[in-house]
């Protein structure tokens, strides 16, 4: 079976004020499709890193990044914009809503770019946000949530969409033991159901325990992997 992402001896350098600092070093790694795998690793060992190349979000220094088949890392940013809105679906640590508007309009921002009708992008946000319980927030601004309210916004957004792979950078950071539980329940679910590919990063145990695999990530470098389920 064709991988849906793969990484091939990727490197990524990040260079100020005339020194270079090092975030991969030669990542070889492939997802099948509809794997639940998590990367873990200690702070600065290049978890965001990695998430931002695979899904085409930044370019690396060296090596290739393959996604559906179609090598991305080479690609025009206007080609990896697109390739991003109908195949990739972002959760991110800092949530990247937009202040101006709703709740509901978060969660189907990303079924508008798509031009999907009206009646029906705000259908399936409204069928996201009441999964993760917060259906009956649709109508309040941003100002008017908790941390927490806010990356469940993010995470219905991006699985409102259904896109073929959802990269995850620390989706349960910021939730209660309660509502990181339910959310993790129903990314299985979408999983299972929908053979939805997940990659995350990742520190949370709760999560570790869920994954069919752990990719262990140390200074850049991919020190080992593990099958868990």
């Amino acid at each position: 079976m064709q991988a849906i992402v793969a990484a091939k001896n990727l490197h990524k350098t990040y260079k100020s004020g005339g020194v270079e600092t090092p975030a991969l070093r030669g990542v070889n790694l492939t997802v099948a499709p509809g794997e639940f795998t998590a990367i873990a690793g200690p702070s600065g060992s290049g978890k965001s890193t990695l998430l931002h190349l695979l899904g085409g979000l930044d370019r690396p220094s060296s090596g290739e990044v393959w996604l559906q088949g179609e090598r991305i890392d080479d690609k025009s940013p206007v080609r990896r914009a697109r390739i991003r809105l109908w195949k990739v679906g972002f959760v991110f640590q800092a949530y990247n809503l937009i202040p101006v508007l709703t709740v509901l309009e978060n969660a189907a921002f990303i079924l508008e770019l798509r031009g999907f009708p009206p009646g029906e992008r705000l259908s399936r946000a409204r069928a996201a946000l009441a999964e993760l319980e917060m259906e009956d927030y649709a109508e309040r601004r941003l100002n008017q949530l908790s941390g927490g309210q806010q990356q469940r916004v993010a995470v219905a957004r991006a699985l409102a969409a259904e896109p073929a792979v959802v990269f995850a950078d620390e989706p349960t950071a910021n939730l209660d033991s309660k509502t990181g539980q339910a959310l993790i329940e129903y990314m299985k679910r979408l999983n299972h159901e929908k053979e939805l590919t997940f990659v995350f990063s990742t520190h949370d145990p709760r999560l570790l325990e869920h994954v069919q695999r752990i990719v262990h990530l140390e200074d850049g470098r991919i020190i080992s992997e593990e099958t868990v389920n």
